[in-house]
């Protein structure tokens, strides 16, 4: 970039000038507590900002966190909150902040892979992010939803709590979750405290959040529930449950509320839910992208992460934006000894870095990536045998949804 819109990160003194920036460009006016919470959230130190003199034009953020890849854990950068003004617009400085991002990560050694969610479809590709997992936006009408004869819901209790009495029960549930969730991420302090902060603005007419906790007749903690009303409708915010009778449980709580006629969550592809009900038609499902993910350094984010089938495969990375990712890696796994070592040898696969980002949560198939021209096959089998490697047991899902990586 040149040194017309220089790029730095920003003091603690700076986040209501950088997030009002970010606000004025996403058509928002700037409150304390918008954004996400970005106050409390926000890490200065690994926030950019594109300045014109002394104004910030510009900007984007990193959050790290842990993200749950199949049969691992794997440092994420969260990338959140790209701004441009639009006084600013098509002038370098959205490339520039990606490029300084991705650059930073490779030689720093830090966090191998990056996943945001994006504002726009259109936008990340082009820096070598790949669409890994899809949100189910489901809304169903509760006059017709109803459990099948039969389904076990165990013999446990629910009940609201407020807040303060159920944090820590929602925390320890959250966490034995996470690490069997593709796409869940870890959540100390501030993050929970983003996500439960309340603010009134915040609500769109709702109510205040409802903490509905699921205990087993011995006291354990298996399940909760977060969800308001609006409108006759109950919006689950999130469902977390260590067991199949737990998470079975709170949905019929959910679905049994009185005055309420329709149901809204924002859930994964592959949702039990469907699977619970007599009637699954009674759940309306539009199929969005969810998060995009980047490999910020190729060979220790393949090394990083299992896979399902024994695998030894050379990959031809092509990789303009990440230069340093280019070329051939020599992908070898069996159970839990994965390496991915740089190679001269003659390669199985041609693709770019965001086939790999598309792939590597086992949501998007390579073979669904070649058969749109996006994967080539140099040796036959090569695709048939990645793909079916690279596939996780459920489908990827980040539980927060659209504010990843803020909680």
């Amino acid at each position: 970039m040149t040194s017309t819109y220089p790029l730095r990160t920003i003091g603690a003194d700076e986040i209501d000038a950088w997030a009002r920036m970010v606000a004025t460009t996403y058509g928002q006016d700037w409150t304390e507590g918008g954004l996400r919470n970005a106050a409390v959230s926000l890490d200065p130190g690994r926030t950019l900002a594109a300045c014109d003199g002394a104004d910030i034009v510009g900007g984007a953020s990193v959050y790290g966190r842990v993200m749950t890849v199949p049969g691992a854990e794997v440092p994420v950068a969260g990338i959140t909150l790209v701004a441009v003004l639009p006084t600013h617009r098509r002038r370098g400085i959205l490339t520039a902040m990606m490029r300084r991002q991705l650059t930073d990560l490779y030689e720093s050694g830090g966090e191998p892979i990056a996943a945001l969610n994006a504002a726009q479809a259109t936008i990340y590709g082009r820096f070598g992010y790949g669409l890994a997992s899809h949100v189910a936006e489901i809304r169903g009408d509760k006059r017709f939803m109803a459990l099948r004869p039969g389904t076990g819901v165990g013999d446990g209790r629910i009940r609201l709590l407020a807040r303060e009495e159920a944090l820590p029960l929602l925390e320890k549930v959250y966490d034995t979750a996470r690490r069997g969730g593709v796409g869940w991420v870890d959540r100390t302090e501030r993050y929970w405290a983003a996500l439960l902060a309340d603010h009134e603005r915040a609500r769109a007419g709702g109510t205040a959040l409802r903490f509905a906790v699921h205990a087993e007749p011995g006291g354990e903690v298996t399940g909760y529930a977060l969800y308001r009303s609006k409108a006759g409708t109950v919006q689950v915010i999130e469902v977390a449950a260590a067991t199949g009778p737990a998470y079975a449980a709170l949905w019929r709580f959910l679905i049994d509320l009185d005055a309420h006629t329709e149901l809204a969550y924002d859930g994964a592809v592959d949702e039990p839910l469907y699977h619970l009900l007599t009637d699954p038609r009674a759940a309306r499902t539009t199929v969005l992208d969810n998060l995009w993910v980047r490999l910020a350094d190729v060979g220790r984010a393949l090394a990083a992460r299992r896979y399902a089938a024994p695998l030894d495969l050379v990959l031809e990375v092509q990789d303009p934006f990440c230069p340093w990712n280019a070329g051939r890696h020599h992908l070898r796994a069996d159970g839990e000894s994965v390496t991915c070592e740089r190679t001269r040898a003659r390669p199985d696969l041609r693709l770019t870095s965001a086939e790999l980002g598309a792939a590597y949560l086992g949501g998007t198939t390579l073979s669904s990536l070649a058969a749109a021209g996006r994967v080539e096959e140099l040796r036959r089998g090569a695709v048939a045998a990645a793909s079916l490697a690279f596939r996780g047991e459920r489908a990827p899902f980040h539980p927060s949804g659209y504010a990843f990586p803020a909680f």
